[in-house]
């Protein structure tokens, strides 16, 4: 049960966040996405079941927040975090560069992901321009937190078994 209220607290520390914080760090006309990080860390921690709950739960919250069209986000995050989720049982045993490598990844496919999506139902701009434009400014600032918050982050969600360092095991 301690699990599950953590990983709530994550979540709604993302809304307030999200709503609060990320419209003020935006650089260069891009606001991070900060479902997505607690999104890919509670896959991570916590698999794939878990992963795909937080992340339609955090899209819901996306998609409500923001002017796109509702469900969008929802898919794009509840896919990513299964995904990721299907990768926890290998991440963990080679440290903390692995798992980001990961998220970093998938940041770059679920906004290319979203883009698409938008592209199909008709709401998005030119693809290549805010594939340029958006997209991989995004994922370049995405990975940036990535790499300050994932390994802060997954210490706090990993409640249930105590982690030493994130240095490497082997």
């Amino acid at each position: 049960m301690r699990r599950s209220w953590t990983s709530i607290g994550a979540l709604a520390v993302a809304v307030v966040l999200q709503v609060m914080l990320a419209p003020h760090l935006t650089v260069f006309r891009v606001v991070p996405n900060l479902f997505f990080l607690v999104v890919i860390t509670l896959a991570f921690v916590e698999g794939p079941s878990a992963g795909a709950v937080a992340g339609f739960t955090g899209g819901v919250l996306l998609d409500l927040l923001g002017a796109g069209p509702v469900g969008a986000w929802a898919l794009v995050l509840a896919v990513t975090g299964y995904v990721g989720g299907m990768l926890q049982e290998n991440l963990f045993a080679e440290g903390w560069l692995a798992p980001v490598t990961v998220a970093i990844i998938a940041g770059l496919l679920a906004d290319t992901s979203y883009l698409l999506l938008l592209l199909m139902l008709g709401e998005a701009p030119a693809f290549w321009a805010s594939l340029g434009g958006l997209v991989l400014p995004r994922t370049f600032y995405n990975a940036v937190l990535v790499l300050l918050a994932y390994p802060w982050l997954a210490r706090f969600l990993r409640t249930d078994r105590s982690m030493k360092s994130f240095g490497r095991i082997g």
